[in-house]
């Protein structure tokens, strides 16, 4: 990638006030079952102590394409801390099949943060995988949160977890190759097969191809869910889906092997900067809300220097510079104030301040109904087609 001070090349019901987007995305982690048996009773959770002053080395896993290059090495020299920072999650589901046997161990392979969609915060919560925040240490950072994601149902009192940054799931698109896709139907359309993806993430994929049925994720059955994963089988298996991806698409639409993808609102806009003609564009059936979050495994052997990362990150100045980069919804107040007195253009777009009218059609249901066995057999039927 890139690594300009702008945004890079290729390479992830909102009010404007983020007081709708708040409440939508506290619910996207389903709230409830995680549809893992053999969860820890939150009173057993492990806390991650901050112990003396911050110093040493910090160890982050993040999504490619969320940081630009100042933060990194300014958060070193204000602090003295060393900083790896890794852009190893690609997809929820295989970056946990990748650290689950080290968190089994109570280790974290040295990682002192890992970020992840809220669904996943809640399954390795639920797992024993997470530490419970040190609320002293993180204060700052919780301080700056706006008020809108402060109590997502699936942690409602951020014991554990805090938003690097929230954002949409729907239609990347060149427009120049595919000017007339607007609906997530059109990735169906025999004019582009072969040239359509979507994503690995099954609470993105099948949530939005069940509202281009014309199907409710907030009253989808079982059965809606399996019919939503029929279809792209049979998508997949015709040559209609190109590939299935996780953030990797951003590839395949820089080098013309898809024109069109179930993708995420930030990465068009990075895109944007080698190939004008990429866009997000809001499905007629309207997006997926969702946030990814920082999260403390067991094992970290760093808590320390993760919450100096923490209230850096949530200081507004310095989220202000990450926002006008990545282009998502920043989880900071005043984040737009600054951005304004700035003259960025990132304070004027609807993909990181998104009027209420631009989302009012989107969803955050991303669980199947029916408890963690009907869960389990939707995740089983949908890893059968994604992985052939």
């Amino acid at each position: 990638m890139r690594t300009d001070e702008g945004r890079i090349g290729p390479a992830r019901r909102i009010a404007l006030a983020l007081i709708a987007l708040g409440v939508a995305l506290g619910m996207v982690a389903c709230g409830g079952d995680s549809g893992i048996e053999g969860s820890e009773a939150e009173s057993d959770v492990e806390t991650a102590e901050a112990q003396g002053e911050a110093s040493g080395d910090l160890f982050v896993s993040n999504w490619p394409f969320y940081i630009d290059r100042k933060t990194v090495p300014a958060f070193e020299k204000k602090t003295g801390i060393s900083v790896k920072y890794v852009e190893d999650v690609n997809d929820n589901t295989a970056f946990f099949g990748k650290v689950q046997p080290l968190l089994e161990r109570g280790e974290a392979g040295g990682r002192d943060i890992m970020v992840v969609t809220d669904w996943m915060a809640k399954k390795m919560y639920d797992l024993g995988y997470l530490q419970n925040f040190d609320k002293e240490a993180v204060g700052p950072a919780l301080d700056n949160l706006i008020p809108a994601l402060q109590s997502p149902s699936f942690d409602p009192e951020r014991n554990y977890s805090l938003p690097w940054q929230s954002g949409m799931t729907g239609l990347v698109v060149n427009t120049a190759m595919a000017p007339d896709v607007t609906s997530i139907n059109d990735l169906f359309d025999p004019k582009y097969k072969g040239k359509v993806e979507m994503l690995t993430e099954m609470r993105d994929t099948v949530p939005l191809v069940m509202k281009a049925s014309g199907v409710n994720p907030e009253d989808a059955t079982e059965e809606d869910w399996m019919a939503a994963i029929d279809k792209i089988e049979q998508a997949a298996a015709s040559g209609q889906i190109r590939r299935f991806t996780g953030n990797d698409y951003t590839r395949d639409l820089a080098n013309g092997d898809a024109v069109a993808v179930i993708g995420w609102s930030g990465d068009a806009v990075q895109l944007q900067a080698d190939n004008p003609d990429i866009e997000f564009v809001m499905p007629d059936e309207g997006c997926m809300l969702w946030s990814d979050n920082m999260v403390i495994p067991v094992g970290a052997p760093n808590p320390a220097a993760a919450y100096e990362w923490m209230n850096y990150a949530y200081e507004p100045a310095n989220q202000a510079q990450i926002t006008n980069y990545n282009y998502y919804v920043s989880p900071v107040s005043g984040v737009k104030e600054i951005l304004e007195k700035q003259g960025s253009d990132a304070a004027k777009s609807d993909l990181v301040f998104p009027p209420e009218e631009y989302t009012a059609d989107c969803s955050t249901v991303d669980t199947p109904p029916g408890g963690p066995e009907a869960e389990q057999r939707v995740e089983r039927a949908f890893q059968s087609v994604i992985t052939g």
